[in-house]
């Protein structure tokens, strides 16, 4: 896409994102084994809802095809992707990290991960999704699409907030 004329978008923001998935995955892992955590009596459940969600993901994966990436990347004058999961969320990929976040901890009964690495990710979703759909008005049909107009408290990239 790059080399179509995209650009990225929220690189300041990006490096803190890598970071709480880390973190999510060493938290886990760290609680699993210092506090000697078992596995959930609703472990079952929880992984079926979790192999829901991967099927989730992969829909989206194929949805977007040549656009999806972990990045914010926007090619100008695109045609928003409004089939698949974006026909009914506008932010299916978001909704399949929310949810991961919340199960795999459970699957483990990792309770501290859970609750502390939900309430990370909303925070970086809260920055991520309005600087996402900020670019998006301004580059492409996004505006048209989703009937959405920019908000003035979309935070600026160029500044060094994350």
């Amino acid at each position: 896409m790059l080399s179509a004329g995209a650009y990225e978008v929220g690189g300041s923001h990006y490096p803190f994102m890598i970071a709480l998935h880390v973190s999510f995955f060493i938290s886990l892992i760290g609680e699993v084994i210092l506090f000697e955590r078992t596995i959930s009596p609703w472990f079952l459940l929880l992984f079926i809802v979790f192999l829901l969600v991967q099927a989730l993901r992969i829909w989206c994966l194929i949805s977007l095809g040549p656009f999806w990436n972990t990045k914010i990347i926007i090619l100008p004058s695109a045609k928003v992707v409004k089939k698949g999961p974006y026909l009914f969320v506008r932010h299916p990929n978001y909704l399949v990290v929310c949810t991961e976040i919340l199960l795999l901890p459970l699957m483990f009964q990792a309770y501290f991960t859970a609750v502390c690495f939900t309430i990370l990710n909303f925070i970086m979703l809260s920055i991520r999704i309005p600087t996402e759909e900020k670019a998006l008005i301004e580059a492409t049909n996004y505006s048209k699409t989703f009937n959405r107009k920019v908000s003035s408290s979309v935070p600026n990239d160029s500044s060094n907030e994350c």
